[in-house]
């Protein structure tokens, strides 16, 4: 069965952050992934971790300024120093929480820009470079442009391109299946063909990024694939609970003895 992480960032947001944890280890999880963690300290993000014994599966690499709009910056011209800067504080970050995966947004950018697609190539090397010195996979999401409309990476198509053309071995797919149904579809047969470049899957329903438990996706199915697929990470549950968290985990019922 999969192993799930919970997303601190949209789940059990009626406790504090850093009591999240605690509230995620308690309703079974193996592991947490969020946003950003960028507004505590390392050290008391590895110790929430490490009191509840959990993994931490997944985090952004800084985005610039989130609350004036930026939504990643590698893509952007003249934010190049930032990126540096970014880079190394997410390096910290994971030094601290053992995190063997981070992902980099791209920005809002025009994704027909040439000088645009540049700059996100050799931000995505040099990353994946500083990445691969600590054992870290840099993670490329597609991102949809409904949720967030200019997003420069929104089509899988050139994401895997850009994978196959860099060959860095530590940059994979973040394949967010909410995400690929509303952009393309044909879920299943995408999961198939590109599980080899894929490091990290996420799960919402569709349309509502609500529990995975209704909505247009099968996905006790979509689990059961993953299964058959040998698929060994984990599965971020990146979405917003309809009501209370607690209320709504019905759906990991089933899952709950994952935990180890």
């Amino acid at each position: 069965m999969p192993r799930f992480a919970a997303n601190l960032s949209m789940m059990f947001n009626e406790w504090s952050f850093l009591d999240r944890f605690k509230a995620a280890a308690d309703a079974g999880f193996e592991a947490v992934e969020y946003l950003f963690p960028y507004e505590h300290a390392p050290e008391d993000v590895a110790r929430a971790l490490t009191d509840n014994g959990l993994t931490q599966a997944l985090f952004n690499c800084p985005p610039g300024d989130w609350g004036k709009g930026e939504r990643g910056i590698a893509a952007l011209a003249g934010r190049e120093e930032a990126f540096l800067a970014s880079i190394d504080t997410a390096l910290r970050y994971a030094a601290a929480t053992g995190v063997k995966r981070l992902h980099l947004m791209s920005g809002l950018a025009d994704a027909a820009d040439p000088a645009a697609a540049a700059r996100y190539r050799d931000a995505v090397a040099f990353a994946a470079d500083r990445l691969g010195e600590q054992g870290i996979d840099l993670m490329l999401e597609p991102i949809n442009g409904r949720d967030m409309p200019g997003y420069f990476l929104n089509d899988f198509g050139r994401a895997v391109a850009l994978i196959e053309a860099l060959g860095q071995p530590n940059v994979k797919l973040q394949f967010d299946i909410y995400h690929r149904q509303i952009m393309h579809g044909d879920v299943t047969m995408a999961l198939r063909a590109l599980l080899p470049v894929t490091g990290h899957i996420q799960i919402a329903s569709v349309p509502s990024r609500n529990e995975p438990d209704g909505g247009e996706l099968n996905y006790p199915f979509l689990f059961g694939e993953l299964d058959r697929l040998g698929y060994t990470g984990f599965v971020g549950c990146e979405y917003r609970p309809r009501a209370g968290t607690l209320d709504g985990l019905g759906w990991f019922e089933v899952y709950r003895g994952n935990r180890e």
